[in-house]
């Protein structure tokens, strides 16, 4: 028989569990850089520990990006779906201050 395949949900949270070891990891590195380079004033290892640290930096964004995708927001509820049906929380039974009448003119 064929081993099961693991679910799209188990797969996406190790892709994440290694994405945020890949970011960790990615931190450490430029940490060391940037060590390495006040000990010997270096520039060039302080930018190589920039550039390493904005890489870190851009890989959680996309992360963080592909988590709250659009598609992702619509399969919680959270925004319609496509096809026009409503779904989600109404926002129409919430009372703001300036939904009521304004009294522009205060009493003494």
């Amino acid at each position: 028989m064929f081993p099961s395949l693991p679910t799209p949900a188990t797969a996406l949270g190790v892709l994440m569990v290694v994405l945020v070891v890949l970011v960790v990891g990615l931190v450490a590195w430029a940490l060391q850089l940037m060590e390495a380079a006040n000990e010997r004033r270096e520039f060039s290892l302080m930018l190589a520990g920039c550039m390493v640290c904005s890489a870190a930096v851009g890989l959680a964004t996309v992360m963080v990006l592909t988590l709250t995708s659009p598609d992702r927001l619509e399969a919680r509820g959270l925004l319609p779906s496509a096809n026009g049906s409503e779904t989600g929380i109404s926002l129409d039974a919430i009372s703001l201050p300036w939904d009521g009448s304004p009294n522009l003119h205060a009493t003494r």
